[in-house]
Order: C-alpha cells, then sequence, then structure tokens
C-alpha cells in the first residue's frame, strides 16, 4: 500500500464515484476535443464559402462588374440568391430585394448650350442690358446639371449654406422659389482657424454638391457656381511659386552657358535640350498661371446628376459674376466676400430687373442598376430600430475612368475592391441568421451598387430607405477588406459613436488585430452617405496596395485567412449593437479637407492609412512611377523630402507642392529600421 491509499475513504459508495468522476472527465474531454473540432470546422467551412463568394464575384465572367455590363446584374442575383439561402427576408421592394433606379454610363455636355443674363429696359431706347455668355469661355454646363429652357429671375445666395449649427444662412430672408442663383464656391472665413464651420479646412458645407442640393430645397430652378477670391488667391500664389522655380531654373542654365566658353558638340547638345526643356516649363507654368486667375471648373466636378432632372447647375468665370454684381448691385463681388467673412454675416440679395436666360442640355446614356437588400428581422420593442450592415459590389467593368492603368482594356476584377467585402457582408448575414437568437434590433444587409460612379447606391438607398433612415442607428461598411498585412486593421468612424472605441478594443482582446482607429465618419466609401445623415458608422479597410483600380486586383493575392478574422470580427461587432439595449450615441466628428492632387507633380506612391507613428509609410508605389524609378518600395517610411521633414502624409503632400516635374529631390526614407537616401524625379501631374 503506498502512502497515500491510507488517507483514502473505504465506504462502499466511494469506488462508484470514483467510476463516475473518471467517466464525466473523459466525456468532458471529449465534448471540449468534440466543440473545439466543431469550431475548427466552422471556420473552415466559412473560409469556404469567403473563397466561394469572391472567386465568383471577381471571374473574368463577371466583367469587372462595370456599371451596364451583363457581370454587374449577375453579381446581383448572385447576392440575392446568397441572401434567400441564408434565410434573410427579400421581399423588400416589390416583393424583390432589388431597389431599382437609373444611372448615367455616359455624361456629356450637349451641343449648342447658350447662357445671357437680361437686365432692366434701359432709358432712351428701351433696350435691356444683355450679357452674352460664350460656353466654354465664359460657362461650362457640369455633370450634375439637368437639361432645361432658361428663363428665369435671379439671385445672389453667397456661399450658398444653410447651417443650423453654426447659425449661419445664406437663404434667410432671401426667396428664391423659380429663381437662378448665384453661389460661391467653399465657405466663409476660410484662412481663419477659428472660423464658425471647419477653421482652415473644409467643412460638410462647402461641397458643391451640397450646395446645389440646398439651393434646390429652397425651390431654386439653377444654380450659378462662381470661384471665390480665396481659393483663386491660394492657387495663384502656389503657381506663381512654381513658374519662379522654373524661370529661375532657367537663368540658372543660361548662366551656366556663358561660364562654358568651349563646349564640345556633346555638350552643347546636351545644353540645347536642358535650355528647351526649361522653355517648355516655363511656358506652361505659366499658362497654368494664367488661367488660375479666373478659372472654368471641369465637367466632372461635383459628381453626376442630381434627382431632378431639370435643376440646372453651370460654372461661370468670376469676370462675369462680377460685372453682373456691379451692374445689379452696385457693388463688387470682392466686397461682398469681405463683408460676409467680418461677421460671418449673409449678405445676399435679388438681382432685381435681372434674368439668365439661355438653353442648357447635359446628353446622358442610361442603364438599370440596384442595391440588394435583406433583412434579418430584430425581436422585441428593439425591433423597429435598425443597424445597416454594407459593401458595394460594382467595379470598373474594363478600366476607363478611375482606373489607374490608364488606356489599358483589360477586366478588372476588384477582387479586394469589393468582392472581398460582399463575401464578407454575407457570411457576417449567415452568421447572425444563425446564431440562434434573434437581435434585439433588425439588420438589413445591403450591397450598394455604383460606389465607384461616386457612392450613387448608398445616396440613393438614404434618400429612399425600405426603413426611416432615422430609425438606423448605425452604418457598417465593409470596403477592401481581402489585404491583411501585418495583422493591421483600420476602422474608420470610431469618434461617431460614443461606444464605439471601446467596444472595439473590448472585441479585439481575443482577436488581437492591430487596430488603427480613425475617428471620422467621411470619406471615400458608401458609410459617408449615412455619416451625412447623422448615423454613426464604421468602416473596415485593411488598406491601399499596388493592385487598387488595376487589372491585377485578383483572387489569388488576398489574404484568405485575414479575410475569415475579419468576418468573424465584424459579426461579433454587428452582434453587440443588435442587442445592445442602449443604442449608438451620435457624435458630431469634423471633416478634413481631401486633397485630390491638383496640379502637384506626380511622385508614384500608395499611402499606408494604418501606419502609426511619425513618417509618410507607403504602402504600395506605382509600376514604372518616379518612387518605383528611384528604388522605394512597399513599407518605406519616407521622413525626409527634399529639405522637409516628414511627419505625416500632411506633410508629404505640402512638401511635394514646393516642386515641380523633373525636379530632381533628395529622399530620406526608413527601411528596417535604416535610414536610406534616393534621388527621385518627379512626373508631370496625372
Amino acid at each position: 500500500m503506498n502512502r497515500s491509499s491510507r488517507f483514502l475513504p473505504q465506504s462502499p459508495w466511494f469506488d462508484h464515484f470514483v467510476l463516475f468522476a473518471v467517466l464525466t472527465a473523459l466525456l468532458s474531454g471529449l465534448c471540449l476535443g468534440w466543440s473545439q473540432a466543431v469550431a475548427a470546422d466552422e471556420k473552415d467551412a466559412v473560409q469556404a464559402r469567403l473563397s466561394a463568394h469572391v472567386g465568383y464575384l471577381a471571374s473574368d465572367d463577371l466583367e469587372g462588374r462595370g456599371v451596364g455590363t451583363k457581370g454587374l446584374e449577375l453579381a446581383a442575383d448572385y447576392i440575392a440568391g446568397q441572401f434567400a439561402e441564408i434565410g434573410l427576408r427579400t421581399e423588400v421592394f416589390d416583393g424583390t430585394p432589388y431597389q431599382r433606379f437609373q444611372i448615367a454610363t455616359v455624361i456629356k455636355p450637349a451641343e449648342g448650350n447658350q447662357l445671357r443674363f437680361v437686365g432692366p429696359a434701359e432709358e432712351g431706347d428701351g433696350g435691356p442690358e444683355q450679357m452674352v455668355l460664350k460656353p466654354e469661355t465664359d460657362f461650362k454646363p457640369m455633370a450634375m446639371s439637368g437639361s432645361d429652357q432658361l428663363d428665369w429671375p435671379l439671385a445672389f445666395a453667397g456661399y450658398g449654406i444653410t447651417a443650423t449649427e453654426e447659425k449661419y444662412d445664406d437663404y434667410e430672408g432671401l426667396d428664391v422659389e423659380g429663381r437662378a442663383v448665384i453661389v460661391l464656391r467653399h465657405e466663409p472665413q476660410q484662412d481663419d482657424p477659428d472660423s464658425v464651420f471647419n477653421g482652415t479646412d473644409d467643412s460638410q458645407y462647402a461641397a458643391l454638391r451640397r450646395k446645389a442640393a440646398t439651393a434646390f430645397q429652397h425651390g431654386a430652378k439653377a444654380v450659378i457656381f462662381c470661384t471665390d477670391q480665396h481659393d483663386i488667391h491660394r492657387s495663384v500664389r502656389r503657381l506663381h511659386g512654381r513658374w519662379r522655380k522654373a524661370l529661375d531654373a532657367l537663368v540658372e542654365a543660361r548662366r551656366d552657358l556663358d561660364e562654358d566658353e568651349q563646349p564640345s558638340l556633346e555638350e552643347i547638345e546636351q545644353q540645347r535640350k536642358r535650355i528647351a526643356e526649361l522653355l517648355e516649363r516655363v511656358a506652361r507654368w505659366s499658362e497654368r498661371l494664367a488661367a488660375a486667375y479666373d478659372p472654368l471648373l471641369s465637367f466632372e466636378a461635383g459628381g453626376q446628376q442630381m434627382e431632378a432632372e431639370d435643376f440646372v447647375v453651370v460654372h461661370c468665370r468670376r469676370a462675369v459674376i462680377d460685372r453682373l454684381l456691379k451692374a445689379a448691385l452696385g457693388t463688387e463681388l470682392a466686397e461682398l466676400e469681405a463683408e460676409i467673412d467680418r461677421g460671418p454675416t449673409p449678405h445676399s440679395a435679388l438681382l432685381e430687373g435681372w434674368r439668365v436666360v439661355g438653353r442648357i442640355k447635359v446628353e446622358r446614356v442610361e442603364a438599370e442598376v440596384k442595391n440588394v437588400v435583406g433583412v434579418l428581422a430584430g425581436q422585441g420593442p428593439l425591433a423597429d430600430q435598425t443597424l445597416v450592415i454594407g459593401a458595394h459590389y460594382d467595379h470598373l467593368g474594363k478600366g476607363g475612368p478611375g482606373s489607374r492603368s490608364p488606356g489599358q482594356q483589360a477586366v478588372h476584377n476588384g477582387a479586394d475592391d469589393n468582392a472581398s467585402g460582399v463575401a464578407a457582408m454575407l457570411e457576417v448575414a449567415r452568421g447572425l441568421a444563425q446564431r440562434g437568437d434573434q437581435p434585439r434590433r433588425t439588420v438589413l444587409f445591403v450591397a450598394f451598387t455604383a460606389e465607384e460612379q461616386g457612392l450613387v447606391g448608398s445616396s440613393r438607398y438614404v434618400r429612399e430607405p425600405p426603413i426611416p433612415i432615422e430609425q438606423t442607428v448605425a452604418m457598417l461598411n465593409l470596403d477592401m477588406v481581402g489585404r491583411l498585412r501585418d495583422n493591421k486593421l483600420t476602422v474608420s468612424g470610431t469618434g461617431t459613436a460614443e461606444q464605439f472605441a471601446g467596444l472595439l478594443d473590448k472585441l479585439n482582446e481575443q482577436y488581437a488585430f492591430q487596430l488603427v482607429k480613425k475617428p471620422s465618419g467621411f470619406g471615400p466609401s458608401d458609410h459617408t452617405s449615412f455619416y451625412a445623415k447623422k448615423v454613426p458608422v464604421m468602416h473596415f479597410f485593411t488598406g491601399t496596395h499596388e493592385d487598387y483600380h488595376r487589372p491585377t486586383d485578383d483572387v489569388e493575392r488576398l489574404n484568405m485567412t485575414g479575410l475569415g478574422r475579419i468576418t468573424r470580427f465584424v459579426t461579433d461587432v454587428a452582434w453587440a449593437i443588435a442587442t445592445d439595449p442602449e443604442k449608438p450615441r451620435y457624435v458630431s466628428v469634423p471633416r478634413g479637407r481631401r486633397d485630390s492632387g491638383g496640379d502637384r507633380p506626380f511622385f508614384g506612391s500608395v499611402p499606408d492609412f494604418g501606419h502609426q507613428g511619425d513618417g509618410y509609410a507607403l504602402s504600395a508605389v506605382t509600376p514604372g512611377g518616379p518612387a518605383e524609378r528611384a528604388g522605394l518600395r512597399a513599407g518605406d517610411v519616407i521622413v525626409q523630402f527634399g529639405d522637409s521633414q516628414i511627419a505625416s502624409l500632411e506633410d508629404f503632400a505640402g512638401a511635394l507642392r514646393k516642386y515641380e516635374p523633373g525636379d530632381r529631390v533628395g529622399v530620406v526614407v526608413l527601411r528596417a529600421g535604416q535610414r536610406r537616401e534616393f534621388q527621385v524625379t518627379l512626373d508631370e501631374p496625372r
């Protein structure tokens, strides 16, 4: 007998107890192993379905899911079929899951557009004063414009802003019903960091489309945009600096010529080419500088057509509008801008006796598109509240506008953008529907169309939602979630509800993503449409890359394991929001200025928006671009550009503006912790 056995009880039932305990332990172990096996099998099943979803949506048979293609229709039918298989209710729009509407596939100004300002009759001969405007010289229709014959009275509506929270309204006391309104671009006090709007950054009220919509809501028949003086001064100063640099380089080259008294034939040819190049550069910047004093916006500025087909939107040169206001109000446009800035206080007015007369026509070729919607019903007193989970399913077809491989007619499969997001959304829907319990809140799953055309599908949804937008408590957006790298997951909109940041941190404890949290709810994807309606949002994103908007965005380049983890994480986030007794509390987060590049020289890099720490990190470099030619690559972190220290993307954008195409710039990067220096020759803007 061993020592321990002396202390065991010696009763008849003890043997039965020991046997029971042993069997219980064995069964517990078997159950644990079985549950772990089931969990592993379920993960494998989810990943297999994700691969199948992406494989189909990003196949060549779907033609890049471009608007107007059969492939986009096939994608919509596939998503609808998956919704039905999962068990979602799909009889949302006339017994179907499809929210159908028309969208233009080709937009261009028609021939024969006309515009003139007609004043009151003059004394004497009785004929009215007229200002006849030349198309493409004095005015230009915009792609967002409808078509109509014009003969409407005029009004000046300042910056065209109605902002309740900021207590500023250009339309207060101004009846513009049935009128055309003249509206300045941007907003008051643009150079004032203490502005009631967004300091030195554009606020939501600066967007051209927002201004046009505001005018329409006030009953106007048309908007005539005019560039503000502050924007002109900013552009002229920037271009003047570049013109001066080009001129200085030419002078320096001429000085070098004078110092070389007996050049060789080879040196003479090099000098000739260099002088010709510099002369061309000076002439180019001189032309741009002259145009900047009174530019016309591009036809595409502001996006596509407004909802009203006869609402006219044009842009006029500032000189024409200034002349009109002098005649109608006896004051210069610059004086009115200064008066508005001082408050800011609106100085809107009717232009008594003056009318706009003419004809504006914008030609459109249209195709039917559709959002696809499936509903998981909630249960209980919160069931009338809605959580929207969305992902856009369209892409670029065979290229064209938006492609980063210009001129290349090839299927852009869009595996990451955004077959990955659609696949994840489908599996989130399956995960919630098969969870066992119904959520307290109703969950709507929406596959948005025409996101690549300018958030068209989500904009239509929030205008005509199947459940009132006021009942939507949050929106989760999945766009480009297939390239998880370095375990880094970016979530935008974390500041749009008080609970979001803490919720993400808590749920991430079991996933251990390196979360990069961005507070703003605005950005270039469908969540923006919801946040503009004061709905809290989160946008899940794994970052841009060298295949973004190129034919090479294919399935084999995705991180399917990472996509599976993100899908499970978002499922947990969605369930938490759908079941929490307390709904997310909306927070207003200012939107910063978006820099579209403009006339900056081309560097050829893709930012890593998930980078934390100082420097401008690159997630990719453009094939054949200046950065790649110089030897930079994905993962590099730029810490110095020329003589400028770089701590952020904004620093880099500002530093790049100091240079012009053809300049050779020293760039210092951190690569694997080591400082390396490169010489980059900048290209023309793209």
